[in-house]
């Protein structure tokens, strides 16, 4: 089955005095969703944001994309999930991943442990959450936590939607079995974005990625069509000539210029093009769910005028 599409913009950096009045503009806009990443870079908190994000506005979804599993204890995540969750009338976007930015690590002083250590953790955390959703007296035992009849993390009609990132199988396995919505991201073995980074997501990388995902929800019971797919862009140029930034995007990236027109990481050249590319990789992969960086206020209107507006809910 096809989700309907759905735009978010991502902010980082704080937006300034007028925050309240952007996020509302999103609503206006037609955007479904702002996020807020999960850095120690000097960004906001993204609890904070989402939690203010929620009581700016009446229909925004509010979400993280994503939370890093090792900063903060499951039982926290449980209770601040539910708590934006209650607070937003149903609208947040619980977004969680394995940790991958190494620098992170390095500055909180938190060891960074192979991937497999990561995820592993991220699937006791999930537990937890879901557990603390569920019911009273909670308890888990588990190879990195153990929770003793915690209570309830907060009395919510419906858990939030549970969003997990990721680029790898085991990661992307996970989500399969647990998520309302995964990201399709490149892996990160480096430990940050490097200049190989977008070859990850090749065309046949992501039909491989959503493969993995949909696998893993079949064997757990679960519908695979129901699954929402999304892809983080990370540039979004609307031009009516993208050659040369294809080209030089390609020279950095190691990909050809037909493949980085069909990367997900990169919209780039005329909104006809960019609205017919999407709806063939909805139809090909099952992506429907866009997410643009907010960093260029102008990129973010325009997008909105000549993308969302055609695109969004069909």
């Amino acid at each position: 089955m096809s989700h309907p599409f759905r735009f978010g913009v991502q902010i980082a950096e704080f937006p300034g005095v007028d925050w309240a009045d952007r996020v509302r503009r999103l609503e206006t806009l037609g955007y479904s969703t702002v996020f807020c990443p999960d850095h120690f870079t000097p960004q906001m908190d993204p609890t904070a944001f989402a939690a203010a994000a929620a009581a700016a506005t009446t229909r925004l979804r509010v979400g993280t994309l994503v939370y890093g599993v090792d900063y903060r204890h499951p039982i926290v995540y449980a209770k601040q999930a539910a708590t934006i969750e209650r607070l937003s009338g149903g609208r947040h976007e619980f977004g969680i991943g394995a940790g991958w930015m190494e620098v992170d690590y390095q500055q909180a002083g938190i060891p960074y442990e192979r991937p497999g250590v990561r995820i592993e953790r991220l699937a006791e955390t999930l537990a937890i959450c879901e557990g603390m959703w569920a019911g009273e007296g909670f308890s888990f035992a588990g190879k990195h936590f153990l929770v003793a009849k915690v209570p309830r993390a907060i009395d919510v009609p419906v858990r939030p939607k549970l969003l997990i990132g990721g680029g790898g199988r085991r990661l992307l396995s996970l989500a399969g079995r647990h998520a309302d919505i995964v990201g399709i991201n490149p892996q990160l073995p480096e430990g940050r974005v490097t200049a190989e980074t977008p070859a990850d997501l090749a065309p046949e990388r992501v039909r491989e990625k959503v493969a993995w995902v949909r696998e893993a929800a079949a064997k757990a019971g679960r519908d695979p069509g129901a699954i929402e797919l999304q892809s983080l862009v990370f540039v979004t140029v609307l031009t009516d000539d993208p050659r040369g930034l294809r080209e030089a995007l390609a020279r950095s990236s190691g990909m050809t210029v037909d493949e980085v027109a069909d990367c997900p990481l990169f919209l780039t050249g005329p909104a006809s093009e960019i609205r017919d590319r999407l709806e063939r990789r909805r139809e090909e992969t099952g992506i429907s769910y866009v997410v643009i960086q907010g960093s260029d206020w102008s990129v973010v209107e325009r997008f909105a005028a000549e993308v969302v507006a055609p695109l969004a809910g069909r």
